[in-house]
């Protein structure tokens, strides 16, 4: 047993300010820390996100059908630093109250309707706009069971792995051993279907494979964490290939950039109002 091994107190007492990366954020308590309302914009349905892989699923989804002449799902996404704790106004805890990113708000429908949990948001536009997910009732399940299956192993990759791996104070051998193991095990799983599908649920594109790419596909191409080597992440290789494809289609690149703060300047599009944003952003770029 290590010398430094933590002995728990008989009652948890909170230390503000107790390392890591996100600290400045990070509370045991719910609700908002100050009043602000969110930001309105011309469309019926606004979002409030940031590019992380849990924003990136729903403004991939939300270009997804614009992509396939969708008009009703033209949308605003607003900014929301959740660094700097935008997730904790009163207008944002309306609409999440678990204050975490991304929060959809349909105006379309009345009274407007809040959507929050990104896989909620995901399976509630493709309910609305009866796309990327199948009608026939065995893809429907298989669909579903990919898509939950990504909200519960997630926060292991993420919570888990990423937290101990990439932004702990301090490096402890027994969690990231542990995470690792965890994070490789779904990689094989993923790798293992990927061997006999295209996509997540067979030959169609679907919100799962809008759910799990964010996740999975930036993992192994390097794009969180800078882990992949560590996770061998080159043995994948039916991951590897789900992900190039998918990292092909248009509507992915643009939702992508959408709410993105950080990378090349013609990488980034803080909000996204109006389709002409990415054709100024190309223009910016040339």
């Amino acid at each position: 047993m290590s010398d430094n091994t933590y002995t728990p107190p008989r009652v948890w007492k909170w230390e503000p300010g107790n390392g890591g990366k996100f600290a400045n954020i990070n509370r045991p308590t719910a609700g908002a820390t100050h009043d602000k309302a969110l930001p309105v914009g011309k469309h019926p349905l606004q979002l409030y996100s940031l590019a992380t892989p849990n924003g990136v699923k729903v403004t991939v989804m939300l270009e997804e059908l614009l992509e396939k002449g969708i008009s009703g799902a033209e949308y605003d996404a607003h900014l929301i630093q959740i660094g700097e704790g935008d997730q904790f106004s009163s207008g944002f805890v309306e609409v999440n109250p678990n204050s975490k990113i991304p929060a959809l708000m349909d105006h379309s429908t009345t009274p407007p309707q809040r959507v929050f949990e990104s896989g909620a948001i995901l399976l509630y536009l493709a309910e609305k706009f009866d796309a990327f997910l199948p009608s026939d009732p065995s893809a429907r399940t298989e669909c579903l069971s990919w898509l939950f299956w990504q909200m519960g192993s997630a926060p292991m990759l993420g919570g888990g792995f990423g937290h101990f791996y990439a932004y702990a104070p301090e490096s402890y051998q027994y969690p990231i051993d542990r995470y690792t193991m965890e994070v490789k095990r779904q990689l094989d799983v993923l790798d293992r279907h990927l061997a006999e599908n295209r996509f997540m649920a067979g030959d169609a594109y679907t919100i799962a494979d809008m759910a799990i790419h964010p996740w999975y596909g930036a993992l192994v191409k390097n794009r969180v964490y800078e882990a992949a080597e560590f996770l061998e992440a080159h043995t994948y290789k039916n991951v590897i290939r789900w992900t190039e494809e998918i990292d092909e289609r248009p509507a992915v690149k643009r939702g992508r950039m959408v709410n993105r703060t950080w990378g090349e300047p013609h990488e980034q599009l803080h909000e996204r109002h109006d389709a002409s944003d990415f054709e100024l952003r190309t223009q910016d770029k040339q």
